[in-house]
């Protein structure tokens, strides 16, 4: 069998693994959510009662998410992209990533979006890997150095495990080997790294790139913020930034459409390690999933088809 015959073969094993994980934690979810419907009912009810001006200004926020997406987009690519087409696609690859597990369906649309304007598949997809892996850069930073600055403004360093430490110098030792053995991977990340040389020689796609990932990470982070004032739960900026920062890494463990289930009991988990009470915990999430994932949900796949039909994406 050829490499062009297997590649679907592969393909449709992984997807039908991720959905298969994506069902056991959704049911997971439901079941937890069933055995907590009154802390869920307390949340909803102090969300609908929370401060109209700190919600406001968590859409604001939310909204502000998308520009800065296509922003560090627009980074990760030498070529220019059509402004209000780029903002537009990351707006429906939110509504888009809702639905497919590990983020497959942001990817998906992302990835056509930029084969329509122009860029090999190649250099589509490893500019969409640049913008995921300095992403993942820009939040252990962040986490890393508000930990620093405020030692004790989530007490969960302590109860890491100390196995959990090990395995990062591990699965990097195991990642140098892969490649210094395969030829092909080192080819192929010998073009990645071209590709991302020739961003970072324009200063400003660099600061594009890492700029835009910033912003993202913050204005998710002050979505939640908002949305904790919002309900009267006074937590210092700096755990809520790094409840946060905590809950999205552990999410991405977990290959659920949009983080659906993983992040929203790793967030209620952090927040509640930061000092907010459970219910109050619940709220938050509540408010946070309301403005970045369900209100945009409708629209977003509206803009998709749009797109779509304009043969955009």
């Amino acid at each position: 069998m050829t490499v062009a015959e297997s590649l679907p073969i592969t393909m449709g094993r992984r997807f039908y693994t991720q959905l298969a994980i994506t069902l056991v934690v959704l049911a997971v979810a439901g079941g937890v959510a069933a055995a907590h419907r009154a802390t869920l009912d307390s949340g909803t009810d102090r969300l609908a009662a929370g401060d109209g001006e700190w919600l406001v200004l968590a859409c604001l926020a939310a909204v502000g998410t998308w520009v800065c997406a296509a922003v560090a987009q627009q980074g990760a690519v030498v070529e220019p992209l059509p402004k209000g087409r780029l903002v537009a696609a990351q707006f429906a690859a939110g509504a888009a990533n809702h639905l497919l597990p590990a983020g497959a369906g942001a990817a998906v649309v992302n990835l056509r979006f930029l084969t329509r304007c122009g860029l090999s598949a190649r250099r589509s997809a490893t500019a969409l890997a640049v913008k995921a892996a300095v992403g993942g850069i820009v939040r252990c930073v962040l986490g890393v150095v508000l930990l620093t600055a405020s030692p004790g403004t989530v007490h969960l360093s302590a109860r890491v495990p100390h196995g959990l430490v090990l395995l990062v110098p591990v699965a990097a030792g195991v990642v140098g080997l892969a490649v210094a053995v395969s030829g092909r991977l080192r080819r192929t990340l010998g073009r990645a790294f071209a590709d991302v040389r020739d961003v970072h020689r324009c200063r400003a796609r660099a600061c594009a790139l890492w700029g835009g990932s910033v912003a993202f990470a913050l204005l998710h982070a002050g979505v939640v913020l908002a949305v904790v004032h919002a309900i009267g739960l006074g937590l210092p900026a700096s755990r809520v930034l790094v409840a946060y920062l905590v809950a999205s890494g552990a999410a991405a463990l977990l290959p659920t459409p949009g983080g659906l289930g993983s992040l929203d009991a790793a967030l209620a988990l952090a927040l509640t390690a930061a000092g907010a009470p459970g219910p109050a915990a619940v709220s938050a999430v509540l408010g946070y999933r309301l403005l970045t994932g369900w209100l945009p949900m409708v629209p977003g796949l509206l803009v998709l088809a749009l797109l779509a039909r304009r043969s955009a994406v």
